[in-house]
């Protein structure tokens, strides 16, 4: 146990690299420090993630088939510990994409989350196992292609059909339209409506962001342009309509780890890593440098936990997670 005294000569970067938390220590070596996936640390630290912490607790959880729980309960009955959740959550942390378990997983979630005509993926699935047509939400859709591609499955085929899903039928209006015909938007108008879901959107985006930009096609590389100034245009947590008012005073809260809901920081960095740089980013910018403590150690401010199969950072308390996705932001930034 350090000392107070010790405690106070340790940098936040000092901080984020120390072992205990081996995904945070992992994504701090590249993104604060500039290591290569192949330097010795880093794949030291990778190697850490699938024996210590969160990822080696949420795998002991999945069924040898490949899922959490019961099958039938990857999304709604089981928030926020089904398949879906825990792939996301093992996405986040910088899991092996490459381990026989997240294939499975990854498999698990095609064969019973994904519809197989469209691509899409559903909260529920339909009669033969797969994804009910009728269930496709963007935010989940989102979601599991943007873990499907930080785990490194871009050309399985299975991601090629949910991401031309997305550029088949993505929208990012601010309700300036009637929404369209037909499938998939005849449901769920919360979701896809005349004014298509702000957290779907985002998801959406972050997904297509994902992608490497040699691999981007021109309708992809369209869509992160309207992606982008969708929400430029509402500065990241305003309403478009009239900026001065907040849209939602949760996307205000430093949260980790990421659901379905997003807050200013997420939004920030995925801006950041498609190269955007706007005036239009600076209030957002300095909402989330206002909130940096003298020490520089960001505190958690939303979380559900409790609810995951491990235990993260606590609500109230210095957060490694927050700490080092707001540096990696303001230094992509500055």
């Amino acid at each position: 146990m350090k000392s107070p005294a010790r405690q106070n000569l340790v940098t936040p970067m000092d901080w984020l690299l120390e072992p205990e938390n081996p995904s945070v220590r992992f994504f701090a070596l590249q993104w604060l420090s500039g290591k290569k996936q192949s330097d010795p640390e880093v794949r030291e630290a990778a190697k850490a993630i699938m024996t210590t912490g969160p990822v080696p607790k949420i795998l002991s959880y999945q069924k040898p088939e490949g899922y959490w729980g019961n099958p039938e309960d990857f999304y709604v009955r089981s928030k926020y510990k089904g398949t879906v959740w825990s792939f996301l959550l093992l996405a986040q942390l910088g899991a092996d994409g490459k381990d026989p378990r997240i294939v499975k997983a990854r498999d698990a979630i095609l064969r019973l989350s994904q519809e197989p005509e469209s691509g899409g993926f559903a909260y529920s699935g339909g009669k033969e196992g797969s994804g009910y047509p009728g269930g496709i939400i963007p935010c989940l859709t989102g979601n599991m292609l943007w873990s499907m591609l930080r785990f490194g499955y871009l050309d399985h085929p299975g991601v090629k059909k949910g991401l031309g899903f997305i550029t088949m039928y993505m929208r990012f209006d601010d309700g300036a339209e009637k929404a369209p015909k037909g499938f998939p938007y005849e449901r769920f108008e919360n979701c896809w409506g005349k004014h298509t879901c702000h957290m779907g959107c985002f998801k959406m985006l972050k997904a297509l962001s994902a992608i490497p930009p040699a691999r981007r096609n021109s309708r992809v590389k369209t869509l992160l342009e309207e992606g982008t100034e969708h929400f430029l245009k509402h500065r990241i947590f305003k309403r478009s309509s009239d900026p001065s008012r907040v849209a939602k005073a949760k996307w205000l809260r430093l949260s980790f780890p990421y659901l379905w809901q997003y807050d200013v920081l997420e939004v920030l960095n995925t801006l950041a890593d498609l190269g955007c740089r706007d005036e239009r980013m600076h209030e957002a910018i300095r909402l989330v440098f206002s909130k940096r403590p003298p020490d520089g150690r960001y505190l958690l401010e939303e979380t559900y936990n409790g609810r995951f199969l491990t235990s993260f950072e606590k609500k109230g308390k210095p957060s490694k997670w927050l700490t080092l996705l707001a540096m990696r932001m303001l230094n992509a930034l500055s």
